[in-house]
């Protein structure tokens, strides 16, 4: 069979579930839920830039998640809920390629700031005198710089290799968007080297994190277990639970779909992983931080307060 990858061939994106028997409510319930991230997300980034009291290191990397949420469900849903209503569902080559590379630089940079965010909860616990120190502007503002680039360069690799495998046949992808398994699922080569580099690249930038992110809750867990005050241990741990929440919801898809073989899971499953991470947690995470949070729910007050003069 001749192997085919042509720039200028369009690749076809079936949708979510194409077997589906009602399309329509599956596209209502994600523009519902679209609609639900985007307004909590900018409200959240809106109330961190006006509310003086959230000028603090810890809102500063919520404000940046925040902004990453927004991109993140903005990278996929409009695409895929155009390409119903217009009935189109073609993609260009060099749409998919820029769709695969925000969506995983997104996603590398999400899994850099949630260990970040860990790091600025165990200082702010286990060091308190020297937090000030620790976590100055200029530091909060190299590690959204190291976020960014590295969840870019890293990207950058990750989409070149992919979208360079030669192609045999049918340019179908059974997918919502143009995501890595799926495009690996149409090469018609040996990927099993690459799979290697996908399997060292998950160790480095998910379980590398991961385990940061248990080391630096263990040691707050423990200081918070020697603190005599249960008001500030309390304080202590619930900012810490909203935090454990978001990671282990971004930590469980993204390790199911890039730390297992691309042929051990069906298309079916890798949407559903993906739906879960790239649309429902970016709804839920201004939810779990805004909702257990006294200091946002008081700033959104206040300027509700300042609307209603």
């Amino acid at each position: 069979m001749e192997q085919k990858n042509e720039n200028s061939t369009d690749f076809i994106l079936l949708g979510f579930f194409p077997c589906f028997r009602y399309p329509y409510l599956l596209i209502l319930l994600f523009l519902f839920i679209y609609t639900i991230a985007f307004t909590g997300n900018s409200i959240l980034m809106l109330l961190i830039w006006l509310d003086s009291h959230l000028h603090t290191p810890m809102y500063f990397l919520l404000s940046q998640l925040s902004l990453i949420d927004l991109a993140y469900i903005s990278s996929t849903v409009p695409k895929m809920v155009a390409n119903y209503l217009t009935g189109r569902k073609n993609i260009s080559y060099f749409a998919c390629a820029t769709q695969l590379f925000f969506f995983l630089t997104l996603g590398l940079a999400e899994c850099i700031l949630l260990t970040l965010m860990a790091y600025d909860r165990y200082v702010a616990v286990c060091n308190p005198l020297r937090y000030t120190i620790l976590m100055n502007p200029k530091v909060c503002l190299k590690m959204a710089a190291a976020v960014w680039i590295g969840g870019a360069i890293t990207a950058l690799v990750h989409t070149i290799y992919p979208m360079n495998f030669p192609i045999c046949g049918s340019r179908e992808i059974n997918h919502y968007f143009c995501e890595m398994p799926a495009i690996l699922r149409m090469s018609c080569v040996d990927i099993s080297s690459y799979e290697m580099v996908k399997f060292v690249s998950t160790i480095v930038f998910l379980l590398g994190p991961f385990f940061l992110i248990l080391v630096s809750y263990t040691l707050i867990f423990l200081t918070v277990l020697r603190m005599n005050s249960w008001k500030g241990s309390n304080k202590a741990l619930a900012t810490c639970f909203s935090h454990l929440t978001v990671v282990s919801l971004y930590f469980g898809q993204a390790i199911f779909i890039y730390m297992t073989p691309t042929s051990s899971h069906t298309p079916e499953q890798d949407q559903i992983a993906a739906v879960l991470g790239t649309i429902v947690t970016p709804m839920l995470n201004p939810l779990i931080y805004s909702l257990r949070n006294k200091e946002v729910v008081g700033a959104l007050r206040k300027c509700m307060g300042r609307c209603g003069n």
